[in-house]
């Protein structure tokens, strides 16, 4: 059975289980940075704030996690010590300075929206409804009548028929740069949205 908690208040710590999800999720942008998703997990699993963070557990393992806050409070922080210490100084020193523009952005929000980041689902338990438990989830345990999803990839179907049978409907599509569009695979940048 999957158990949905803050990631804070898991009775393990659930650091090193985020960071594999997220390094397997978002290898596409960090390869860069490196080819190894060990490494890249290692070189993130300090940057998660786990009191923004939910994750579904099975028998103690972290099958999903997601993000929700209210724009202005930040899921990650990135510690360039630690990118250094895993990437080597140069590709470290690149991570904290890219990255940090791309997950560490606020957004002002109105005080009724909250924002899901970083959903992702273990490998293993992909296609088992826990990125729906997890988003369920947060939509009956935060205060928010209206929550966005950002920069979704295009190519992510299984992501965008999940959050289109969930009741988000796009709002937003940007296109990426056709350089980076042939690299990674992706087109656009789907944001979505959902009124309760």
């Amino acid at each position: 059975m999957i158990n949905v908690v803050r990631a804070d208040l898991a009775d393990s710590d659930v650091r090193r289980g985020i960071s594999e999800i997220f390094a397997e999720g978002f290898a596409q942008w960090l390869v860069f940075f490196s080819k190894d998703p060990d490494r890249i997990a290692a070189a993130f699993a300090h940057m998660f704030v786990l009191d923004q963070f939910y994750v579904a557990l099975y028998r103690g393992q972290v099958a999903g996690m997601a993000a929700c806050t209210d724009g202005a409070s930040l899921s990650v922080k990135l510690d360039k010590k630690e990118l250094r210490k895993y990437l080597g100084y140069f590709k470290g020193t690149l991570a904290g300075i890219f990255l940090k523009k791309e997950f560490e952005r606020t957004v002002h929000l109105s005080p009724s929206t909250g924002s899901i980041e970083f959903v992702g689902t273990a490998v293993e338990f992909r296609g088992q409804g826990v990125a729906s438990q997890l988003i369920r989830h947060i939509l009956e345990h935060t205060p928010y009548e209206t929550y966005l999803i950002e920069e979704v990839a295009d190519t992510n179907i299984p992501a965008m028929k999940l959050y289109s049978k969930l009741g988000f409907k796009e709002y937003r599509r940007k296109q990426l740069p056709i350089k980076i569009a042939r690299k990674i695979g992706v087109n656009y940048m789907v944001s979505l949205k959902l009124c309760l």
